[in-house]
């Protein structure tokens, strides 16, 4: 269980839900709050964002593996190439779009530390929703804020 966020902002509307969608066993709907439940994970990023020049930020929140991993995604654990054919599309709530493969966030492949995000700079999201965090790429184009939607999909590949 991670440390609870130093600021959380009051915020009289409803939490942001995010849907896990897809080739799952548990599709769920999570909150800030929810994430919460993983181990926390902490990075300090750099990135330049092409309207507002280069970004500092602190992130806290899960790996998106650990989050992902729960939700029991469909592929066959004995066959360690089944995992390449996943995609791992990420959308928020202001239409931004991003997609991973699954072997670059699985630790026997990529193990890319991408977060989401459940507070930014000491402030929970709870409001927003949780933000997608690559603390590896050096653009921030793949950061994605307010996420409401991951859907996993198996569908690719020769192994279907």
């Amino acid at each position: 269980m991670g440390r609870p966020l130093t600021e959380r902002v009051a915020d009289a509307a409803a939490p942001a839900v995010l849907a896990l969608t897809g080739d799952l066993e548990r599709p769920a709907r999570l909150t800030v709050p929810d994430l919460l439940a993983w181990p926390q994970h902490r990075v300090r990023v750099s990135f330049e964002c092409a309207t507002s020049g280069v970004q500092h930020h602190r992130f806290e929140g899960p790996l998106l593996h650990d989050v992902l991993c729960a939700a029991g995604p469909q592929f066959d654990p004995g066959r360690r190439k089944d995992r390449l054919r996943f995609l791992i599309a990420v959308t928020g709530a202001d239409g931004h779009h991003a997609l991973l493969s699954w072997a670059e966030i699985d630790p026997d492949f990529g193990r890319a530390p991408v977060l989401l995000a459940a507070g930014i700079d000491d402030t929970a999201l709870d409001g927003s929703g949780p933000q997608l965090v690559l603390p590896q790429d050096r653009c921030g184009a793949r950061y994605v804020s307010g996420v409401n939607a991951i859907r996993v999909d198996g569908r690719y590949g020769p192994w279907t």
